[in-house]
């Protein structure tokens, strides 16, 4: 099976398939869904420290936290990479 990975900044990339959706972190809905992750231990702070841009909400209910705008994430699928389950570049 090939995941195609989508990069989120600093070394990070999560799987293409499993994203359901991307959103801006600055409106509250987003930041409540920040702090519901938060208190159920599912949230991945993928930011390396900076400000947090996106909230990237995933089909496991995981909640990742990226310093790049929802904009630049979205637009950039031809940077992804396909790995294999092995985890080799495909």
């Amino acid at each position: 099976m090939d995941y195609e990975m989508i990069a989120i900044g600093y070394g990070n990339y999560i799987a293409k398939a499993r994203v359901i959706a991307v959103v801006t972190a600055d409106s509250a809905p987003a930041r409540r869904m920040i702090q519901d992750a938060r208190d159920r231990a599912s949230l991945i702070d993928a930011t390396g420290g900076r400000k947090t841009r996106a909230v990237i909400v995933m089909d496991s209910d995981h909640v990742i936290l990226s310093a790049m705008k929802p904009d630049a994430i979205t637009a950039v699928p031809d940077c992804a990479e396909s790995y294999t389950e092995d985890g080799d570049v495909g």
